[in-house]
């Protein structure tokens, strides 16, 4: 921690930086890991918005940790981790516990878990190997939350707009950022692929 007990977002990412990551296994699950530095930028704008400290959190999709522990270090009153897979679970409770931190982890499937919370960070499946993969984790977030952060690709920028507004939210703020994805698959034709994301805000309840 810096002076003063706030931590700065340099800091923040050089500690997510060292958590253990997942590897995935299951190409159509599309668990495509937040990088650190957009993890942290992420997670510092929702705190500059009231939407982390003394909140409860969730993480839809948690992987191997990277949005819950970032938000407790971000002095989160209580963090939710939410993955279907077992194994990226397995890594997200060492990497808490290796930092620290308490993070409640559940082995679930997004669409079961009804737990409210004030805020969601979420790295949803793109859709690129299941088309609107990423519907469910919105349908989950805006269900349970008043505030969401979500990472979709740009392309389908106009499909989230249009989806979020159908179900009476509204986009407060959008960021973008070029996310990489390492080879992992067959199917990946390069070393590291680049793809523009953008992070959309939403408000729930006005």
């Amino acid at each position: 921690m810096s002076r003063g007990g706030e931590m700065r977002k340099r800091e923040l990412e050089m500690r997510l930086q060292r958590l253990e990551r997942f590897v995935p296994e299951h190409p159509l699950l599309e668990q495509y890991e937040t990088p650190a530095n957009i993890a942290a930028d992420v997670l510092f704008f929702a705190h500059s918005m009231g939407d982390i400290e003394s909140r409860v959190v969730c993480d839809l999709g948690c992987g191997s940790g990277i949005f819950a522990i970032g938000a407790r270090f971000l002095g989160a009153k209580m963090v939710i981790g939410v993955d279907v897979d077992g194994e990226a679970l397995d890594i997200a409770i060492k990497n808490a516990e290796n930092e620290g931190v308490s993070v409640d982890f559940i082995l679930q499937d997004v669409k079961s878990f009804n737990t409210k919370c004030d805020t969601v960070v979420q790295n949803p499946p793109f859709g690129s190997q299941n088309r609107h993969a990423d519907r469910p984790f919105i349908d989950k977030a805006m269900e349970i939350a008043d505030a969401v952060y979500t990472l979709h690709l740009e392309k389908t920028a106009s499909f989230v707009r249009e989806y979020v507004e159908s179900k009476g939210g509204k986009i407060s703020h959008e960021l973008t950022y070029e996310f990489p994805i390492r080879h992992m698959f067959g199917f990946h034709r390069k070393k590291v692929m680049k793809f523009n994301v953008k992070m959309f805000r939403i408000e729930v309840n006005g």
